[in-house]
């Protein structure tokens, strides 16, 4: 089964109540959750996700969402090589006109090398970028 990308934009919106996204990231959650596909992350997203949540809502609830994200026998976590690394940084200096984070570069490089095509985000920097998002 083809997996699904795992984007921070995602997580925060599923946690934060206040997000402008929440709605639509619970619907579209209750619906993966009776039809689960493999996720796939990256090490810079569990960092920028755990960051955020600590920032936006508090630290305990950080903590909860990074061992959920830990524990989950779902998500594949890449830890980035010099090899993404290098990929990451060659997305990010041809593409200045974008505005892509290193984060979104990173996630675009590891996307590309696993051959995952769809990332669960609002961001559009992945559709800028030749990805499918959903929801």
């Amino acid at each position: 089964m083809t997996p699904l990308f795992l984007d921070t934009g995602f997580i925060l919106a599923l946690e934060d109540a206040d997000d402008q996204y929440h709605k639509k990231a619970k619907s579209f959650w209750a619906t993966y959750c009776a039809h689960p596909q493999p996720l796939v992350t990256t090490s810079y997203v569990f960092d920028e996700t755990v960051t955020l949540i600590a920032k936006r809502l508090d630290h305990r609830r950080a903590l909860v969402v990074a061992h959920r994200l830990r524990s989950s026998a779902s998500v594949n976590f890449v830890h980035i090589d010099e090899t993404d690394f290098n990929a990451a940084w060659q997305w990010f200096e041809r593409f200045q006109d974008k505005g892509f984070s290193f984060t979104d570069c990173v996630s675009f490089a590891v996307m590309k090398r696993l051959k995952v095509k769809t990332a669960l985000t609002f961001d559009k920097h992945f559709s800028q970028a030749g990805f499918d998002k959903k929801p």
